[in-house]
């Protein structure tokens, strides 16, 4: 009798970057909640993390266009805010706790990792820079730039398992938004919704097996528990 697949070593484990790999999301809602407040939209991290969080910046405009009308958002919008998000990565990029670790364990059991983010190519290479990890993902790294439709479409993560040349259906994705869970189930995947800054019911409702600690993954994915440091 076979061994259901979330029983089995992963083919390929794929990361989301923020929230999952870089400690960034709370820079993120912040920079985006005062660039929509200038447009006349006053909302709060918080507010913009429940409505934005996990979505490209390409599907923000649209929705403050149909908050404030037509207009509303200038041409600039989205090329700059997302340098003032670079300017601000390359200052504040910091590794989500446990997380070194815990891909430290995945790259020494021989497991082919890539990383599909909803991200701009220009703010993932910052992050994966600051974090020293752009030589252990190399050429397998996904932004929104480099595929037809970003999160929740499965595009993104079906792109990453290409590359590892590896079945998604024997692939774990590691998630944190209800976005990027869903692109996770749609393209066929296990996702493990790490539940740190969006609630687990709401990750689970998407399909996900939710976990709270980083160091917990290696176990979650079949290998060596990670050492509490």
């Amino acid at each position: 009798m076979s061994l259901p697949i979330r029983h089995l070593r992963p083919a390929a484990v794929l990361f989301d970057c923020d929230g999952v790999l870089a400690d960034t999301e709370a820079l993120h809602d912040r920079i985006l909640a005062e660039e929509v407040s200038r447009l006349g939209w006053e909302i709060t991290p918080e507010e913009g993390a429940r409505r934005f969080r996990g979505l490209a910046w390409e599907a923000i405009a649209p929705q403050v266009e149909q908050r404030l009308g037509p207009g509303s958002v200038p041409a600039d919008f989205l090329p700059n805010l997302i340098a003032r998000v670079v300017r601000a990565l390359e200052r504040e990029t910091e590794p989500v706790p446990g997380v070194l670790d815990a891909l430290e364990a995945v790259r020494a059991a021989g497991i082919p990792v890539a990383v599909a983010s909803n991200s701009s190519r220009p703010e993932l290479a910052t992050k994966l820079r600051r974090l020293g990890l752009a030589e252990l993902f190399r050429e397998r790294v996904f932004s929104v730039d480099e595929v037809e439709r970003p999160k929740p479409f499965p595009d993104m993560y079906r792109a990453a398992a290409a590359s590892c040349d590896a079945d998604p259906h024997l692939c774990v994705v590691v998630e944190d938004s209800v976005a990027g869970a869903r692109a996770g189930i749609a393209a066929g995947c296990r996702v493990l919704g790490y539940a740190a800054s969006t609630p687990a019911a709401a990750l689970a409702a998407a399909g996900a097996e939710t976990f709270t600690r980083m160091q917990d993954l290696p176990t979650l994915l079949g290998l060596a528990p990670v050492a509490a440091a």
